[in-house]
């Protein structure tokens, strides 16, 4: 992909931060998650790509925008030609933080070449993922205490100076106990999985480890985070009635989840490693903050001076950028303009 792409996507993700951040605080996820999906499907068709959402808000039937398969880009130019991309995207991970106004919500896409990522259902996804210094010492098909200890040995920790990030759900709890029995510390969050997964390979963080059930969409997210990261990840695909505490129409659903891996010629007996879920370095992967958090710096404003922080990471080069910016809302277009006010 070319170089100058990288700050079109991230533009994508400014602008999805930018709409959500009215409704910060406000309980109302929807429309959160709404304002996100109408800023970046905009500012995608303003990008010379011929793009389509291979992870997104939902199948056809079940989202009017960024639906999986929906074609983005601005694809008649003038001279030259555009790249053909897959993207995924999470227009706000941690919907109810945005609603609640709580902490690491964010909005977040990844950007392929055609045929990178890993296509999936919208369903489960149990997750094992490292940065550099432990790469290649994990395996889903270990015990978790065993991962642990190799990760452990690996990173020349005791595992009392070990971290690992679990999102705080009831199908977690008997596994945090065990963990944290061993005396390694637990970073537990209430959502958002794909920001604990890219703090796993950042500097400055003090995490070594996710492990946990999460979607699978924000689980090819993470990939590709941790393919541009120089990580490593494991993981497999989880029917909702193997999740424990998951009991809403598990029957149903789990019928369905299976049929549409069938037609997908997924194997949901196979551990799936970084290579399945995203086939190449060139990735660019890109996060700007809606609330303030670990990872990245919320909104901020004052009239209609807005400021955003955005990581972006380009994984040809292992380029990694915190961009941080400031927005004059009398100087945008009107499209952008009525999305965020």
């Amino acid at each position: 992909m070319k170089r100058e792409l990288a700050l079109e996507f991230a533009r994508v993700t400014e602008a999805a931060s930018l709409a959500a951040h009215k409704w910060v605080g406000r309980g109302d996820k929807e429309s959160a998650d709404q304002a996100a999906v109408d800023a970046m499907r905009t500012v995608l068709n303003q990008i010379e790509i011929d793009g389509e959402i291979v992870i997104g808000e939902g199948e056809i039937d079940e989202a009017p925008m960024l639906y999986i398969g929906e074609k983005v880009g601005k694809t008649e130019v003038i001279n030259g030609t555009v790249e053909s991309v897959d993207i995924a995207v999470d227009p706000i991970e941690g919907t109810r933080m945005t609603a609640q106004g709580q902490a690491n919500a964010i909005a977040v896409l990844a950007v392929g070449n055609k045929g990178s990522f890993l296509k999936a259902p919208d369903m489960y996804m149990e997750k094992l993922i490292v940065g550099p210094g432990a790469k290649g010492c994990i395996d889903l098909e270990k015990p978790l205490i065993e991962n642990v200890h190799n990760v452990a040995k690996a990173l020349g920790k005791p595992l009392t100076e070990l971290t690992i990030s679990i999102l705080d759900k009831p199908r977690h709890k008997d596994i945090i106990a065990d963990l944290q029995k061993l005396g390694v510390k637990i970073f537990a969050m209430p959502d958002g999985d794909v920001a604990a997964s890219v703090l796993c390979a950042v500097i400055d963080s003090e995490v070594d480890m996710l492990y946990g059930i999460g979607g699978a969409p924000e689980g090819v997210v993470s990939a590709a985070a941790m393919r541009a990261l120089d990580g490593d990840m494991n993981a497999r695909l989880k029917l909702r009635s193997e999740v424990k505490g998951i009991t809403l129409e598990n029957d149903k659903i789990s019928n369905y989840e299976k049929a549409r891996c069938e037609k997908m010629g997924i194997d949901l007996n196979k551990v799936l490693r970084l290579d399945d879920l995203v086939k190449d370095d060139e990735v660019i992967f890109s996060a700007t903050g809606i609330t303030t958090g670990d990872l990245l710096e919320g909104i901020k404003r004052n009239g209609n001076i807005f400021r955003t922080q955005t990581l972006l990471i380009r994984g040809k080069t292992k380029t990694i950028r915190y961009i941080n910016s400031v927005h004059n809302l009398d100087f945008k277009n009107d499209e952008i303009k009525d999305l965020i006010i």
